[in-house]
């Protein structure tokens, strides 16, 4: 066969799978929104199955449910059978997927699911099938055409489609932000790119703070203790008024000021740039390079006068965040 004719048989696979992800979409309606609140409130465990490549697919929903915030796993539905039904409990919600509804493999879940009146929502293709009849909630997969006319990928692609839709919406009615979800990815890229402020700033007796009446000489010896390059001036009341940065006073000493004879006050640029603690470090990064400053104080909520730490630019760099 030529290469050319490649290209053409991965065009019409693909284009397949788009048609069969178009008609899910004109097809969904209140039964989706039923099961993302019976998703999101449950109150113990999420549990798919699916037999053949529709368990694969259960595998991969499960996994994603799990990563925002909703505890899921994947049973097998062959095992079910010999010992596994005992993983399902009454307040569990359990997700069947099946093309056609009508598996061998399931018929003793199913039954189960209605005996011990466990919440059961089936992901499947046929209005006559066990399945479908048998759901409490129907998430009706519209009856695609797979490649080949028999080789499951236009319906795999649609009832991944449904599960992450399912994740997403669920996560968003359990209002699961990006803290919430850099909790249960704390490696890799990932953890990286979403950690917060307060987890890479200087804090405590590290922070460069400086009194505005306090004359530059003695300015300077904390400048060089602290070794930020720069120092954070607070009035009497503690409140951040200012910053002064060693380009700043670079800048001075070009223009040959001998800054030992003033006050920080003086010298300080008022109202320095801050961050709340709970953004993410790739916001300060990019605030950074906006501002063309090495420099952030950081507050707690809306105390923008109160710093309680820094972030240099180093941190963050050395994070390797983009």
């Amino acid at each position: 066969m030529k290469k050319k004719k490649f290209l053409s048989i991965a065009k019409e696979v693909i284009n397949l799978e788009i048609k069969a992800l178009q008609k899910l979409k004109r097809n969904l309606n209140t039964s989706f929104n039923k099961a993302v609140v019976e998703i999101a409130k449950c109150q113990s465990k999420v549990i798919l199955c699916g037999v053949g490549k529709s368990g694969l697919i259960a595998s991969k929903i499960a996994a994603t449910l799990s990563s925002v915030g909703t505890p899921s796993f994947s049973l097998s539905a062959g095992d079910s059978s010999h010992g596994d039904l005992g993983s399902i409990s009454k307040k569990d919600v359990l997700i069947l997927i099946s093309n056609s509804g009508q598996t061998n493999e399931l018929k003793n879940i199913i039954k189960f699911a209605n005996r011990n009146k466990i919440l059961l929502i089936g992901i499947v293709s046929k209005k006559d099938s066990i399945l479908y009849k048998a759901s409490d909630i129907k998430l009706l997969i519209p009856e695609v055409i797979e490649s080949e006319g028999i080789v499951p990928t236009s319906s795999t692609t649609a009832q991944l489609a449904i599960g992450d839709a399912l994740s997403i919406a669920s996560m968003k009615y359990k209002k699961f932000d990006k803290l919430d979800f850099k909790k249960i990815h704390p490696a890799g890229s990932l953890g990286v790119q979403l950690k917060t402020v307060e987890e890479v700033m200087v804090e405590g007796k590290n922070i460069p703070f400086v009194n505005e009446n306090l004359n530059m000489k003695n300015a300077f010896k904390i400048l060089t203790d602290k070794k930020l390059g720069i120092l954070i001036v607070q009035n009497k009341y503690k409140k951040t008024i200012g910053i002064i940065t060693d380009g700043q006073i670079r800048r001075f000493n070009q223009k040959k000021i001998d800054l030992k004879s003033l006050q920080v006050r003086e010298v300080m640029t008022k109202k320095p740039l801050s961050i709340d603690k709970n953004s993410l470090a790739a916001k300060a990064l990019s605030l950074m390079n906006n501002k063309k400053i090495t420099s952030l104080c950081v507050h707690d909520k809306k105390n923008y006068d109160k710093t309680i730490g820094v972030v240099h630019i180093h941190n963050l760099l050395n994070l390797s965040i983009d």
